[in-house]
């Protein structure tokens, strides 16, 4: 169901919001670089900064506050930076070690599997684990949760391991709360840098469950929002640049005077 005007413009004024706040924020560097200077112009020096800081911090500024309006439009209840909670059983903490060991040997991940044995774990002594967060939750009218931890658009693969520990052990978290829980945890990343080729799944392959642990690009956003959300976000994103370019132009051009 495609966004309405309302919907949209409430989109468009949380982008522009976002990156406003990114440049009140800003603080440019005030490196002495003579020769990049006079070649390339003081402005562009301090848009190219701009753009690196924005980029380190594009998830948790724009990215997440979007996701949220998004998820707004669709969802009973939205949060950014939620707190799962920090109390497991220890017979399911053991079992995320057990489902971690199984995939360095036999890489096929099953999520729906590895949920049931975490559910029937669900015993022993009650640790206390560093309390978790999320950085989107979203939960719809039937009461599925759903936890999302947002990436960069190529993760390291050397962390999968550690990723697939935290989406079990934020399962273990909920159930422990309650056994009942309709959860789904899953690693999100907001757009395909290899577009129009399809994204390189294999680097994800082997602690991931494909289908259940990971949305990328289209899927995460028209989850959210539903389908068509993708492309009218993509949409919000380039009206709110087009608007804010003259406001752009006007800050970046005082580092030349």
């Amino acid at each position: 169901m495609p966004l309405n005007n309302q919907q949209k413009q409430h989109i468009q004024h949380v982008i522009a919001t976002c990156l406003l706040n990114k440049f009140q924020n800003y603080g440019a560097e005030n490196n002495f670089m003579p020769f990049h200077f006079r070649l390339l112009g003081k402005d562009r020096l301090a848009l190219y900064s701009f753009m690196q800081s924005l980029l380190t911090t594009f998830g948790t500024s724009i990215f997440e506050p979007v996701a949220a309006a998004l998820a707004g439009t669709k969802f009973a209840k939205v949060e950014t930076h939620f707190t799962v909670g920090n109390s497991i059983y220890s017979n399911c903490q053991q079992s995320v070690q057990t489902i971690i060991n199984q995939l360095t040997i036999n890489p096929k991940p099953d999520k729906i599997k590895e949920l049931k044995l975490l559910r029937n774990s669900l015993s022993g002594t009650i640790n206390k684990l560093k309390p978790a967060k999320v950085d989107l939750f979203v939960e719809n009218e039937r009461g599925e949760q759903y936890f999302f931890d947002l990436k960069t658009a190529k993760p390291n693969k050397g962390d999968f391991q550690k990723y697939k520990q935290t989406l079990l052990e934020w399962a273990g978290i909920v159930y422990t709360a309650n056994k009942n829980a309709k959860v789904h945890t899953l690693i999100a990343i907001p757009y395909n840098p290899y577009e129009p080729e399809l994204y390189q799944f294999w680097t994800l392959a082997g602690m991931l469950d494909l289908n259940e642990e990971i949305k990328v690009a289209e899927k995460f956003w028209d989850f959210l929002g539903g389908e068509g959300a993708y492309i009218e976000l993509l949409d919000c994103f380039e009206k709110v640049g087009m608007e804010l370019r003259p406001e752009i132009d006007r800050y970046f051009a005082k580092f030349n005077k």
